[in-house]
């Protein structure tokens, strides 16, 4: 039985108003029909709750508890499917969702989602099953109140893309909600994968995917005209009894490289030697070792009339001079 605890660093928020400076890649970094593969698999290796896939996917959700509206018809795309479907199916606590459309590229996860919600007691909320691919929405425009995607868009080549076609099946003053793998994910697999490959063939080559960074979260947003962007940035920090139950940890939840080169497969002692590195430099006194995983989430409205907007540039009718000399004399 594998033993996993888990612990979250304290959290740090910004919002963003700068605009991309970046274009849309065409550059395809990930295989989709290995990562659909791996999905399969991990549709029936995934436990009915994983500790880790459940505090995100709830803290997640927990952000529709923050607006003062309701969103009945809700999309989801990918990533932990299950999780955020019984919250979204969870009566007064789902943000009013009475309709949910459930979808992924990988058609049994879609079965083993479809088969946890029949076998659940929560099914208040009337919820369809599709199978398709976050890169080419089969949803019409303006056809729903929410979109919300838990660790399924890093896995997307055209990130931007993949929003943008998010923004434009929300109805006016809709809701995105996602959350994505960041940079400093797995850091320490990253470490070790480098001083085993260097050491046993010489050189480096990619062994961990290519994730966003935290600066570029907001930007990813404004890039695919979302209104009123806001990002925050948690830290989770799991613990494993060795190297290779992160690695099994990795594949049951679908979370595996796949990058399209070749290359990016390890060889068997390689990864043997990747094991026994992570597992000397970073074992704890207990006996564990830990593994870390930032979560970016990411909050995006699509435009209407009756959000905030910003006053036109020189409309202030007082000055940060006339501030400091008010805060000045009371001091």
């Amino acid at each position: 039985m594998r033993r996993v605890s888990l612990w979250r660093k304290q959290a740090w928020a910004f919002r963003s108003l700068r605009l991309a400076t970046f274009s849309t890649s065409k550059v395809t970094i990930f295989d989709r029909q290995l990562k659909r593969t791996q999905r399969d698999r991990a549709a029936w290796l995934t436990p009915s709750h994983d500790p880790l896939l459940h505090t995100v996917s709830q803290n997640l959700v927990d952000r529709l508890q923050d607006c003062n509206k309701t969103f009945p018809t809700a999309l989801c795309l990918g990533g932990s499917l299950q999780p955020i479907t019984r919250s979204l199916s969870a009566p007064h606590a789902n943000g009013g969702v009475e309709k949910l459309f459930v979808m992924d590229a990988s058609y049994d996860m879609v079965q083993a989602c479809k088969n946890a919600y029949h076998a659940s007691n929560h099914r208040a909320v009337e919820t369809h099953f599709l199978v398709a691919d976050e890169e080419f929405l089969p949803i019409k425009e303006s056809s729903v109140d929410l979109v919300v995607s838990c660790l399924g868009l890093h896995w997307t080549n055209d990130l931007p893309g993949a929003m943008i076609q998010s923004r434009l099946a929300l109805k006016p003053d809709g809701l995105f909600l996602a959350a994505i793998l960041g940079g400093e994910t797995l850091k320490e697999l990253r470490i070790a994968c480098t001083l085993a490959q260097m050491e046993r063939e010489g050189g480096i080559s990619p062994r961990v995917s290519p994730l966003a960074q935290v600066r570029d979260a907001g930007n990813l947003l404004t890039r695919a005209g979302f209104t009123l962007p806001g990002v925050d940035v948690d830290e989770y920090i799991v613990k494993y009894e060795s190297a290779l139950e992160l690695i099994e940890h990795l594949r049951a939840m679908g979370e595996i490289n796949a990058l399209s080169q070749m290359n990016s497969i390890l060889k068997r002692d390689t990864a043997l030697a990747t094991a026994a590195i992570y597992d000397s430099m970073f074992s704890a006194e207990d006996g564990t070792i830990p593994a870390t995983f930032q979560v970016i989430y990411m909050t995006g409205w699509r435009e209407h009339s009756s959000q905030q907007k910003a006053k036109r540039r020189g409309s202030a009718t007082v000055s940060f001079n006339d501030i400091q000399k008010q805060f000045g004399s009371q001091s």
